[in-house]
């Protein structure tokens, strides 16, 4: 009995011990993990929309309330995360940055900013989080395939796997279908976001 009071009272200390520096790793990680998916995030605003000088959290955004824009328009498997408005150095709204997440990637959820000027301008766009298959779905963040939605200003997007001309028009990567259209529907829906929520741009 005295040995198994013991056996469980060692584990019982070995349970506790481990807690203990679980929460103090966690505790010192936290804030350089936070801090660097910070660092991420701004690079990617910088770079979809390098004309702002600066960026400001966007306060009337509202989750529920785009969720519900994008599913009028048919974006169902989309969330819109963060909206960011970008001010040139004279305090002047340049653009604003869109974060979306699409759920309908080939391998688990996609991340993108998509960078849209004052004018409905699509200025770039850039992956927060992806993870899709080497060599194929991956080449999403190559800008090969992200340079293709630059500097276009269109309603919508939409892929061709025949090399059909057109701003609107992005060429498929081949192979990965599924993840061409993950990121195409992302882009969309910042642009239907864009357009009915911030000014419009291609509806004014």
């Amino acid at each position: 009995m005295n040995k198994i009071v013991k056996n469980t009272l060692i584990l019982t200390a070995i349970t506790v011990v481990s807690g203990l520096l679980l929460g103090i790793v966690y505790d010192v990680t936290k804030e350089p993990i936070a801090a660097a998916q910070e660092n991420t995030k701004q690079e990617a605003f910088r770079s979809v929309m390098p004309d702002a000088a600066t960026f400001e959290t966007y306060e009337e955004f509202n989750a529920e309330d785009a969720a519900a824009l994008l599913a009028e328009n048919g974006y169902t498997s989309d969330d819109i995360t963060e909206v960011a408005v970008g001010k040139d150095n004279s305090g002047n709204t340049a653009g604003y940055v869109i974060n979306v997440t699409s759920h309908e990637a080939y391998d688990g959820d996609l991340q993108v900013s998509v960078g849209i000027m004052a004018d409905g301008t699509v200025k770039g766009i850039e992956m927060l989080s992806i993870s899709e298959t080497a060599g194929l779905g991956m080449k999403a963040a190559e800008d090969e395939f992200k340079d293709q939605f630059k500097e276009k200003s269109v309603e919508r997007f939409s892929y061709t796997k025949t090399g059909e001309d057109g701003d609107d028009k992005i060429d498929a990567i081949s192979g990965a279908t599924i993840t061409t259209n993950s990121v195409t529907n992302a882009v969309n829906s910042a642009l239907v976001y864009f357009q009915n929520e911030l000014g419009g741009g291609m509806n004014e």
